[in-house]
């Protein structure tokens, strides 16, 4: 981090702030030059700062990447709601030595903290600080936190009790649903405690609902069950000051086959069919290629690589194939309450004799035809050759013959056949 992107108040690191001079003091946390900068930072040390009394909504919200943050003897008084709303990485946090007199559990319910240190606030014991004893365990033993009574007397806070201060209940009635999509079921939620808990229903669903609440009951309508809520989460929760309970159950929605993908073929490690489908229970799978069954063995095989909520993707898995795989290809999917059937055309690769043919296509009409003479008719064109020049050289033999006495030649017909030289003869 450059000198000038830190608070001169303060000393820094690329990850850590560190804010300890008393002199010098600060009323809030550092804002660095860059919410890059900021998000670097793991850890934030604040110490010694008598002006610094809160932490609000938005101080620490460009610090996403928090995890170890310390407001030590300081005068902090007051922490928001929302305070650590973006810094669901925190896992230690130290507020000791502060004039904290109350603290929400809600600060804190989505972050999962391994330690917590408390001790030196000026804490009521209240029924509102309860839920630190149930939350701390043990270690609220460890650090000796106490609490301030009515009367001023300190007291140690797992020794604590309360009357009308206790953690809610919440109890979910069926514990279980298992139905056919299209069917209608009532879900009650019953919730205790005291304080009076509030009831909150948590749920994302695509059927249709309504609630229905009379005093700590209420009740949850579900009409034309959608296959789309398979496994989909239904929770009441119940909450009050000192904390809050949930009772929850997993939607079993029985439906048939739905085969939502079968895609081409594409090249992998293997070959793959890819599809997606859909079923409770779970379908069984069979595949045909050109209406023969595939009988699946060590080269060809389904596999299922995910499982979401509710669909299965996988595909069908072949290993070198050749030719002889290229086809009309069908998935059926079946279970109990129905089948579902889809389609693809598969090819992987082309057929030996298709790529002869094609490199030995001419066209008739535009290229002449080039025709290798086998071996044998070369031997015959050789010797008929052969046969015709020994025949020419004996048709030239005759003409000299006949014609060899006419002067005109200069020479004797016979002297042709004799091993006398021509000057002799002519003396």
């Amino acid at each position: 981090m450059s000198a000038e992107a830190c608070p001169s108040y303060c000393t820094c690191s690329s990850t850590r702030i560190s804010c300890v001079d008393p002199e010098r003091g600060i009323n809030a946390f550092p804002v660095l030059q860059s919410e890059a900068e900021m998000e670097n930072i793991t850890d934030i040390y604040i110490a010694n700062q008598g002006s610094f009394s809160s932490i609000n909504d938005k101080d620490l919200h460009y610090y996403k990447n928090l995890r170890n943050l310390t407001v030590t003897n300081s005068r902090l008084t007051y922490v928001s709601k929302l305070a650590f709303q973006n810094n669901i990485k925190i896992q230690y946090l130290n507020l000791k030595d502060n004039n904290l007199s109350s603290l929400s559990w809600r600060i804190f319910r989505h972050l999962n903290m391994s330690y917590m240190i408390l001790t030196g606030n000026p804490l009521h014991c209240s029924c509102e600080n309860m839920w630190m004893k149930l939350w701390l365990g043990e270690e609220a033993d460890n650090q000796e936190l106490r609490c301030i009574e009515d009367g001023g007397v300190r007291k140690l806070l797992s020794r604590l009790t309360l009357p009308n201060c206790e953690v809610p209940m919440a109890t979910l009635n069926p514990s279980k649903v298992t139905l056919m999509e299209g069917k209608h079921v009532d879900l009650s939620c019953t919730t205790s405690g005291v304080p009076s808990p509030e009831l909150i229903w948590n749920m994302a669903l695509v059927s249709n609902y309504e609630i229905e609440t009379s005093g700590q009951i209420s009740v949850l309508r579900l009409s034309n069950l959608s296959s789309l809520d398979h496994n989909s989460k239904i929770s009441c929760t119940a909450e009050n000051i000192v904390g809050e309970k949930e009772s929850a159950l997993m939607l079993d929605i029985l439906f048939p086959p739905k085969i939502t993908k079968l895609t081409d073929a594409i090249p992998d490690h293997h070959w793959c069919i890819p599809f997606s489908m859909s079923g409770n229970p779970k379908p069984e799978l069979l595949w045909y290629q050109d209406d023969k069954l595939v009988m699946e063995g060590k080269f060809i095989v389904t596999m299922i690589h995910d499982i979401t909520e509710r669909e299965f993707h996988g595909c069908l898995q072949l290993d070198s194939p050749t030719h002889l795989n290229n086809g009309h290809y069908k998935l059926v999917a079946t279970n109990k309450y129905g089948t579902d059937t889809k389609d693809v055309e598969a090819h992987f690769m082309t057929k030996p004799w298709e790529e002869a043919d094609k490199d030995n296509y001419y066209d008739p009409f535009t290229d002449a035809p080039t025709i290798e003479p086998p071996e044998d008719g070369v031997a015959v064109y050789v010797v008929v050759g052969i046969a015709a020049v020994a025949f020419t050289g004996f048709l030239l033999m005759l003409v000299i013959l006949k014609f060899g006495g006419n002067s005109k030649f200069g020479i004797k017909g016979c002297a042709l056949f004799q091993n006398i030289p021509v000057e002799s003869v002519s003396r």
